[in-house]
């Protein structure tokens, strides 16, 4: 029997969020495949930011590349990337979320926060969100509701679009329990894969999985917190404290690949110096590097290096281009991007090097 609360996590995730942007812009476009990646130019090498639903009803996903997109919806309009816009539109939203009675923020990225609230009626208070968020942006949101953060995350995926639904330590293995561990925020294609290969195929198989045998595939922190993401417990408590990079990346994807090591080590020279001037508005210092490489065809790998913390501009470029020294002689390459980590106050007052993290 489930206790009476009155303190809720809501999940609000904007519909579609980048495409209705757009959309907004350009209102000749309401109802029409709409897909929004790169410059806009599906000729050129680049991946779709977002598609429109219209234009995922053709197949059309995030992160595919641009070229097939176009082949998939070919009727579809095809636009530029626009950050600024998309910032802007997404700090109304923010605004609109903090301006809500009893709101606590939590903001993810541009569309997606979560919101603590006291209430009686979290359903009717979610609606009340909804509505205020279209009347300030004229966008649409779906709200998940939850006991903890990740329940609430999940059930946003029930609600799309533009509804609300429910997810708690009541029904959630009834909802949850016979989908696949994919299903899951945090686990990926990997990830579901070993589980699959330790007989592990469902969320209720994962929820109630032996303890000893996580923590043999997947490490002492990781194994268990695999287990408590499928019984979709956690925190329960938002909060508002403005988020702290760990680092900054930046990537370039090449219409016409590199093929040889000068034209590696002047891309690696030109990503150190536009990573740098993120890393210094920040006055931190920068302790471990990660260059990603994309070859030819489509083949990722990623090289890591801790760095003594240092603002020396000539120590992270020599770092990152001992880091090219581990990429394959005579493969192609068509993107590289490379990661520069920070440490945070909360490393601080912990007294650790934040681990490593990838793209």
């Amino acid at each position: 029997m489930s206790q009476h609360r009155s303190s809720w996590v809501l999940h609000v995730d904007l519909d579609q969020f980048i495409a209705a942007v757009e959309v907004l812009r350009h209102p000749e476009l309401e109802g029409k495949p709409v897909i929004v990646g790169g410059r806009g130019d599906p000729t050129e090498r680049a991946v779709v930011s977002t598609a429109s639903y219209e234009a995922r009803a053709f197949g059309v996903g995030s992160g595919m590349p641009l070229r097939i997109a176009a082949r998939k919806a070919p009727e579809a309009v095809i636009l530029p990337v626009d950050g600024e816009a998309y910032t802007a539109a997404s700090d109304e939203v923010m605004a609109t979320l903090r301006a809500q009675s009893g709101a606590i923020v939590q903001v993810l990225g541009w569309d997606e926060a979560f919101i603590g609230i006291q209430t009686e009626d979290p359903e009717g208070y979610a609606r009340q969100v909804q509505q205020a968020v279209l009347e300030r942006t004229r966008l649409h949101c779906s709200i998940g509701i939850g006991d903890t953060l990740i329940r609430a995350k999940v059930a946003t995926g029930f609600g799309k679009p533009r509804g609300v639904f429910r997810l708690t330590v009541d029904n959630w293995l009834e909802v949850m329990g016979d989908r696949p561990t994919i299903a899951l925020w945090g686990v990926g294609t990997k990830i579901s894969r070993r589980l699959a290969e330790r007989g592990i195929i469902t969320v209720a198989e994962l929820a109630v999985a032996a303890p000893n045998s996580l923590v043999a595939e997947f490490g002492p922190r990781m194994g268990p917190w695999y287990a408590q993401l499928a019984r979709g417990e956690g925190a329960q408590v938002v909060d508002d404290t403005p988020w702290v990079a760990r680092g900054h990346s930046r990537e370039t994807t090449f219409q016409q690949d590199l093929t040889e090591p000068e034209q590696v080590e002047e891309a690696v020279r030109e990503l150190v110096a536009r990573v740098l001037e993120d890393v210094e508005a920040e006055g931190r210092p920068v302790v471990g590097l990660t260059l990603k490489v994309r070859y030819s065809p489509f083949i990722t790998k990623t090289f890591s290096t801790q760095v003594a913390q240092t603002f020396d501009r000539e120590v992270v470029l020599v770092r990152a281009l001992e880091l090219v020294g581990k990429v394959e002689p005579d493969r192609a390459i068509r993107l590289l991007g490379l990661r520069a980590e920070m440490p945070t106050p909360e490393d601080a007052r912990e007294g650790h090097t934040p681990t490593r993290s990838g793209w």
